[in-house]
Order: structure tokens, then sequence, then C-alpha cells
């Protein structure tokens, strides 16, 4: 069999920096921090008081009218992220529903913590007042499955429909598990994504405790430093970020605008520990040989990797070890751009892959690559690559990856390409421009 072609044609995005992608790409572009002093939380007994919260997200809803009251209240905030992302990605491609096999249309969409906000406050309920007090909607709004049960719903798409939990690399596993299934004929378009809100008293405190997150709290925007010396934690981030990927042939049918072609897919296990990577990098390694090897391109062909680079000790040396073994450094490699973009937006948790690969996406079409910045004094443990410290750069990009790294040892890495079609795709498109009236 032969396997089909996968582009992406739409886009979506709740990050720190607002609703829209414009907001997001911007903000990145000019090295702009979204972390920020916390104000969903109290302060008292927490000793990390900063993140990059979604701060305008509850007024943008109501300016702009983008859930129904009614429906709001009875969504976890990560699933209200969920949805407001997938409106705006459907928006973006111009895909009229009306005119779809609604079975042939399908969701992916995953959270790696799913309705924590939700579990923290109907937990409270049932020790002040009993456990018949909690609300009725406690349980559809916790489990981590309901944003995409919502996006379906809210976008009538009955085809397959899945959640994936795979922590911090649930979103990238989500995007390439819908280019394999366009790919064999299980859908022809598939709305993917993540999404992720676990900035509450037990989120925090939990992700403290174990030691993971930076506590720079008096320097907020220089807290999250991938690859600096002076790094100490990643910093937390929330939202929602949503790709609408479709089989190429019934994109350039309905003269749809396309993004970027999904060429390459690759997911591993370390197999070593619960939190903590492979020091070797050999599981994040193997995960991005796979995506090069799937989209049948030899590795010097990759312009930019957009790193999972979290801020912490371990994980930026393996995994900038593990780009060196599988693309090359310095020394033999000058092509290759690595630039962790979380230094800005945080980390995203579940939400993370699906933001990067957009991040990966914008990168092809602008022919910019973000920064990674608070790189002041690169740690001489990471390998040496080019790290594009605090400042963008301009650059052609044809092939972009990005990678996720979850706790549990789970491995992603996507590779997206710069959509270049052939003759006889371009007549497709003309004769769907023209239509059926039209001699040749």
């Amino acid at each position: 069999m032969v396997k089909r072609r996968v582009v992406v044609t739409g886009i979506g995005i709740v990050s720190p920096y607002g609703c829209g992608i414009d907001k997001f790409w911007n903000s990145l572009i000019e090295g702009k921090s979204g972390v920020k002093t916390l104000t969903r939380i109290p302060h008292d007994g927490h000793l990390v008081t900063i993140g990059a919260e979604a701060t305008t997200f509850e007024q943008e809803i109501i300016d702009n009218q983008l859930l129904e009251p009614k429906e709001a209240k009875r969504m976890d905030r990560f699933t209200q992220f969920a949805c407001v992302a997938s409106d705006e990605a459907v928006k973006d491609s111009k895909l009229d529903m009306s005119k779809e096999d609604p079975y042939r249309v399908g969701v992916i969409f995953g959270s790696g913590a799913g309705g924590f906000d939700t579990f923290e406050k109907q937990h409270m309920a049932m020790i002040q007042r009993g456990p018949v007090k909690c609300s009725p909607f406690t349980i559809p709004m916790l489990i981590s499955n309901m944003a995409c049960g919502r996006i379906s719903m809210r976008h009538q798409a009955k085809g397959l429909s899945k959640s994936i939990t795979t922590a911090c690399a649930t979103s990238a596993h989500a995007v390439g598990d819908a280019m394999r299934s366009i790919q064999y004929g299980d859908a022809d378009v598939i709305i993917a994504g993540g999404s992720e809100a676990v900035m509450t008293n037990l989120g925090m405190g939990a992700f403290t405790v174990a030691r993971t997150l930076s506590r720079r709290n008096d320097e907020p925007e220089r807290a999250s430093r991938p690859y600096d010396v002076d790094r100490d934690g990643f910093v937390m981030g929330e939202g929602g970020a949503c790709l609408i990927l479709e089989e190429l042939e019934h994109a350039l049918a309905r003269n749809a605008k396309i993004y970027a072609e999904v060429v390459g897919y690759g997911q591993t296990s370390d197999a070593y520990d619960m939190v903590a990577p492979d020091p070797t990098g050999a599981g994040g390694a193997k995960s991005m040989e796979n995506a090069v090897t799937d989209a049948n391109i030899k590795p010097d062909m990759v312009d930019y990797i957009n790193a999972h680079g979290t801020s912490t000790h371990l994980g930026d040396i393996a995994e900038s070890q593990a780009i060196a073994k599988v693309f090359g450094d310095l020394s033999t490699n000058k092509n290759l751009l690595v630039s962790s973009t979380k230094s800005m937006h945080g980390h995203m948790i579940g939400a993370t892959g699906a933001a990067e690969s957009i991040v990966c996406i914008k990168t092809i079409t602008e022919g910019i690559v973000p920064p990674t910045i608070n790189l002041e004094n690169q740690d001489p443990e990471v390998a040496d690559l080019n790290y594009v410290p605090n400042k963008a750069i301009k650059k052609e990009v044809k092939y972009a990856m990005t990678n996720s790294f979850g706790f549990g040892g789970h491995n992603a890495s996507v590779l997206f390409k710069k959509f270049e079609p052939e003759p006889s795709e371009l007549r497709t498109k003309f004769l769907a421009n023209e239509g059926s009236g039209i001699r040749m």
C-alpha cells in the first residue's frame, strides 16, 4: 500500500500570550518571555510562584464570545483551552463540515494530566460538605479524554476519536498518530493536538517537591534558560494547541491553504526511569532517527529542530547529545539550528508538542527561526550546537523537526517539510479553482 501524503491546513493556539497564532508567533520571534508571577493560586506556602500563565484567557472568552457561559462552566480549564484552540484551527482551515463526510473526520487530542483544577475543587467540596455535594459534572470535567470528546461534538467529527496521554509527549504523539491514521486511510481529516492546565495548588506543589521547577521567583522572565549553566529547572506553562491534518488530495480538491507537509514520525521509550531521561540520550536519538528514516531523507537535510529543551540539567544534556549523535555538532554540521521556545512560553506539558509543531510550521512558512532566550553562559556539558541564543535568525527552512519527551520515558519526534506541489497537484488545484467546465 502506498502511504497517502498528509498536510497541515489549519492551526490554532491558546498560549501565555493570549488566544491566536499571531500573538504567539510574534512574541516568540521578538524573544518575549511569557513567564510572570502567578495569579491563579495563593502564594502562601509555595516555593515556586512563577509560571507562563494564560492570564488573559477568561477575559478573551468574554470579549470575543469564544465559549457560551453555561457551557464553559461545565468544562475544566484544560478543556476550555482545547475547544478554543480547535475552533481557531478549524476556522483557519476553512473546513466546511456540511460538505464533509463526518465519519471521515476524526479527532486525536490529549492531555498529560486532565482536569487538575476540577479534581482539586471537587475534592475540597467533598471534604468540607460531604461526598454528595460534589458536582454531577465532576467526572466528565476531570477525565483527560473529555477535551477530545468536546472537540468531536463541537465540530460534528464522527470518525476516529481518541485521547492520548504520554505526559509531555502527549500532543506530539497526537500529531504523529494523526499523520499515520490519514496515511493509511482511516480518515481524510483529523483535528489533532493537546491542552494542559496544571497551575493549581496541587499541580504546582507536587512539581515543586519533585524538584523539577525553577525557583527564580524574583526574576520570572529570566527563569526558563535552557542550555545555560545557571538553569535550575523548568517553568510551568499552560494552554492548548491544535493542528488540522488533511490528506493532500482532499486538501487540494477543496482549494485549502497548505502550511506544510508532515513527512516523518518517530517514537520510542527510554525504558529507564519514571522521570529522569536516559543520560545517554539513546531513546531520543532513535526517535529522531526513526522520523528521518520515515521521511526518507538524510539527517543533514534537516534545517531546524525545536528541541524539547526544558531547562533541566539532565534533560538538556541528554537531548543535546542525542541531537549531535544523529545530526552532528558544529564541527561537522554548521547548517543545523536548534532552539528551545520553552525559554519563552514555558513547558505546556501535554500541549507542548502541538504548540512546538506550530513553531516548526511557522518557521518554515516565515523563514525565521525563534531564539532560545536567557542563554547567557552556555553549559559546557551540552553538545556544541547552534542554539540560536537570544535573537531570532532569518533562514530558509525546508525541513523542521520537533522533539517531545515525557515522564515515563515516552519520546516522540515529528518532522515537517515545506510544501512543494508536484505538477499534477497544481493541475488538481487548478481544476478545484476553475470548476469542471475547464477543457484540458
